[in-house]
């Protein structure tokens, strides 16, 4: 992959004050209540640009996407953003607590960079890894067609066994930051500018015949690559990407977990009845100590995980938790007989095609529609939100998943192939506001 360094725009603290008030999860995580608090954190909060709010006024000349071009423009006029005077590869590190999984309540550091790369097409140089939507490309395409500027980062994947960026970033963690600060999940972001030519030259060297998976940002690359096709800027063909080696331990991976709901005629014992086909039910009851029963279903489903075997819990609020191992790998072979071994053998591909799809009938048109699935990603709270869900009668029944392993997501993307939609969730969000690329 073609890297190159940049002058990044960047909060300047002696106008905006605070710059860790002014920096932001991606745009794709916030909520409605997140997105008031961060307007209210800051008049510079980067969500006022990348989650614009919308008026029923809103018309071609004045809606959310014309004011994200205001505030980037005033914000560059008054100073409260400047651009970097050297061209750098900026080091990003993530000091973080694991909230679930293999490593969890353990503290881990993560090693980004974040530089330029020239745009490829999907294929052998850059490797998607999940489906997408339509809507959120157009959303992102006008941000970026109005602004002409990108504030958020795709988060790529690469494998380097000598770990030279790393050593590189490394070495420069003793330096002065640029930026320094915690948010509230007790996350510290740290950035640092890498400007030695040197070093510059040795990551770009190291990357150039490296392919890369996207982790996340999907959207964004796509949006990058269809904006540099009509755009003629040159500077369009690059866009900014922050970058992880797959070899680190700090890179993690977490499950995100499925609540059904809006099922008409919706039975669970007919779905019971209807999985013992394929799968070997454990039924875990409880009368009093539901914790434990909680506890025992994910000990299950993560015993079985480690044996490469596919399992789900599963809960309907019926007394009792559930776990699903499936019988026979090769289940999914008349469901699914274009896909590769690879995906067929996923977690998410077994639940999507023999639960949701053969026994839920919510095909990949029902659930591109919505309405039917709630997707809940793993933090420390995941499981014990699903669980309110569907007690609290708002959703049907809820699917706890394990997990991809690494190598699984290696294997799939080499095969040419995506899974299927919120099939990951790296662990923690590379933060959009820290630097941003104006074209």
């Amino acid at each position: 992959m073609q890297l190159q360094p940049f002058r990044a725009f960047r909060y300047n603290p002696a106008v905006v004050g605070d710059v860790a008030a002014c920096i932001a999860a991606p745009y794709d995580v916030i909520d409605d209540n997140q997105q008031k608090q961060l307007y209210e954190k800051s008049p510079y909060n980067i969500v006022h640009i990348t989650k614009g709010s919308t008026s029923p006024s809103d018309n071609d000349q004045n809606n959310r996407y014309t004011r994200a071009a205001d505030y980037l423009n005033n914000w560059i006029e008054e100073g409260a953003l400047r651009q970097d005077e050297e061209e750098a590869v900026y080091a990003y590190i993530q000091d973080f607590d694991v909230p679930d999984g293999e490593f969890a309540g353990q503290r881990l550091q993560r090693y980004n960079f974040i530089a330029l790369a020239r745009l490829e097409e999907f294929g052998k140089i850059v490797k998607p890894h999940e489906q997408i939507l339509n809507g959120p490309l157009i959303d992102r395409l006008n941000l970026k067609q109005a602004t002409e500027a990108e504030f958020g980062l795709v988060f790529m994947l690469f494998d380097d066994e000598q770990m030279l960026a790393d050593a590189i970033i490394a070495r420069i963690e003793s330096e002065q930051t640029l930026i320094d600060f915690t948010d509230e999940q007790n996350t510290r972001h740290r950035l640092y500018a890498i400007t030695d030519s040197d070093d510059i030259e040795q990551i770009e060297n190291m990357m150039s015949d490296k392919s890369c998976i996207i982790a996340d940002g999907h959207h964004r690359y796509t949006t990058g690559l269809n904006y540099s096709k009509t755009s003629s800027n040159p500077a369009a063909k690059y866009q900014m990407l922050a970058f992880s080696n797959i070899r680190q331990k700090g890179l993690i991976v977490l499950a995100t977990h499925r609540l059904v709901g809006n099922l008409e005629n919706f039975s669970f014992e007919k779905l019971l009845a209807e999985l013992t086909v394929n799968f070997e039910i454990t039924r875990l009851p409880f009368d009093t100590d539901k914790a434990d029963a909680k506890q025992k279903m994910l000990a299950t489903m993560m015993a079985e995980h480690d044996r490469d075997k596919n399992a789900f819990g599963i809960y309907a609020g019926d007394n009792a938790f559930y776990v699903a191992v499936l019988k026979d790998k090769n289940a999914t072979d008349k469901v699914a007989p274009e896909m590769s071994r690879a995906w067929r053998t996923l977690d998410v591909s077994v639940l999507h095609k023999l639960i949701l799809e053969s026994a839920l009938g919510i095909d990949e048109k029902a659930m591109a529609k919505g309405g039917n699935i709630k997707y809940i990603k793993g933090t420390s709270s995941a499981i014990d939100e699903s669980i309110a869900e569907v007690d609290a009668s708002r959703q049907q029944v809820a699917f706890f998943m394990n997990p991809v392993k690494m190598q699984q997501l290696i294997n799939v993307t080499d095969a040419g192939e995506r899974m299927p939609q919120k099939s990951t969730f790296f662990f923690p969000k590379v933060y959009s506001g820290l630097t941003i690329q104006k074209f």
